[in-house]
């Protein structure tokens, strides 16, 4: 069995608790950080926050998933395939950007955390589940090289340069959704109050800690809701 390394998969699991806490996964999802070219680190098959001390699984780019990996990992074996620049992917069940899924919406770049999907994530439009190398490689295709990618009426995967980021962009993507449900449900015109090019490219800086601070504030808010410990 292939060594495991301690740091990236401690970082793994961090992750899976934390987008467990934020409401981000439920009994479903699943999240992996890239070892190098050839090999990720996807967590354990299981409820991620119910994730503890359960090693990931080491898997492949290329070739047949490890016995007791979840069908749906080949999506991110295609996308780490077509995006050397992606180090971290979250495939993530948030319950707002569902919802606006199954009416064919995405949600537009109208404040600071959708500027980073501008115009607004692309749209998987296919329900199935992506247990098969073709549609995971059309998924691919479709993400493209945006941060995020809706899959209809059935959640979201983010990717991201590390998983850190990968799950910052799993929170930004649900806060937008929420943004855009909350504009509709008040009955404003969708066209209305979307940030200008100008304004998008202020706010899609990821200076100042963007990332380190969601991170710390997604890993750490499981202690506080269900009072068990971290790691």
């Amino acid at each position: 069995m292939e060594k495991i390394d301690r740091d990236l998969d401690h970082r793994v699991r961090l992750a899976a608790r934390g987008l467990a806490s934020a409401g981000l996964v439920h009994a479903f999802g699943h999240c992996s950080a890239r070892i190098d070219e050839r090999r990720f680190l996807v967590c354990a098959a299981m409820p991620m926050g119910l994730i503890e001390h359960e090693e990931g699984t080491v898997v492949a780019v290329d070739g047949a998933l490890p016995a007791g990996v979840l069908g749906e990992v080949r999506a991110h074996q295609a996308i780490y395939a077509a995006r050397l620049d992606v180090g971290g992917i979250c495939r993530v069940m948030p319950p707002l950007v569902m919802a606006l899924s199954t009416v064919g919406v995405t949600p537009a770049a109208r404040h600071g955390l959708g500027a980073y999907f501008a115009p607004r994530p692309p749209l998987w439009d296919d329900p199935r589940l992506l247990r098969d190398d073709v549609l995971a490689a059309r998924l691919a295709d479709a993400l493209g090289p945006a941060p995020a990618v809706v899959m209809r009426g059935n959640g979201a995967i983010t990717v991201g340069r590390d998983i850190e980021e990968a799950a910052s962009f799993a929170f930004f993507l649900e806060d937008a959704a929420r943004i855009e449900r909350d504009v509709r449900a008040m009955g404003f015109d969708p066209a209305d109050g979307l940030l200008d090019d100008d304004e998008i490219a202020a706010r899609q800086t990821l200076a100042g800690g963007v990332i380190d601070r969601t991170w710390r504030w997604l890993t750490t808010a499981p202690a506080a809701q269900d009072r068990r410990p971290l790691f």
